[in-house]
């Protein structure tokens, strides 16, 4: 007969209040991001930023700083930033459909904001949190100019190209398929000249979510 597990409700409170702390204690982006303007300094962890961003943090703006002047926190307006403007000659461009505000910061422009973005004129079809929302390049697109970043038309895709596996390559994928069907393969194995998934953070943040999901999670 198994042993029940008894419940340790002092331990588990006791964890949670460990947790709640911890919390609690970490830094608000308020104070996180807080730059000092005379020394180009972040006065939290004292690293000073880099030479060539200095004219765009004394002329550019970041995107809560725009937020905070606007009706509803700038909700059902669209931002683009300075580097994609040089860039890409295709619109690249974030419509904002969630901000929530750090109400502890002075003058209310730090916080999260959630949108739908459209890179290089593709639209993306999920809602995700805004990112480098603290850099110094985010610019308002303006009311008269939005019909015209929306109605871009991006060109199509050119067709994939295939190249040749190299020697070594190709002999054990031969080899491979022999052994694993019995038959010898007829058509020459390729390689596409096309990466199937970008390498960026929502890539690797779904691969640690599939990891953890088959090891669970660590008591």
């Amino acid at each position: 007969m198994v042993k029940k597990k008894r419940v340790r409700l002092i331990a588990e409170m006791a964890r949670k209040i460990r947790a709640y702390r911890e919390l609690k204690s970490q830094p608000r982006e308020s104070q996180r991001y807080a730059l000092d303007y005379d020394t180009m300094k972040r006065p939290y962890t004292g690293k000073m930023l880099p030479v060539l961003a200095w004219p765009d943090v004394r002329k550019e703006s970041r995107l809560f700083s725009l937020l905070a002047s606007m009706r509803m926190f700038g909700v059902g307006r669209s931002f683009t930033r300075k580097s994609w403007l040089e860039d890409h000659t295709e619109p690249s461009y974030w419509q904002i459909t969630k901000v929530k505000v750090d109400y502890t910061a002075e003058n209310m422009d730090h916080g999260k904001a959630w949108g739908v973005l459209t890179y290089k004129g593709k639209q993306e079809s999920e809602v995700k949190e805004v990112d480098k929302v603290m850099y110094h390049d985010w610019r308002l697109i303006p009311k008269h100019m939005e019909q015209q970043f929306m109605d871009f038309e991006p060109l199509p895709e050119p067709p994939v190209r295939y190249v040749a596996y190299p020697p070594l390559l190709r002999a054990m994928l031969l080899a491979q398929h022999k052994k694993a069907t019995g038959s010898v393969l007829t058509k020459e194995p390729t390689l596409p000249l096309k990466r199937e998934v970008q390498l960026n953070k929502d890539y690797f943040r779904r691969q640690e979510q599939e990891k953890q999901s088959k090891e669970g999670t660590a008591v």
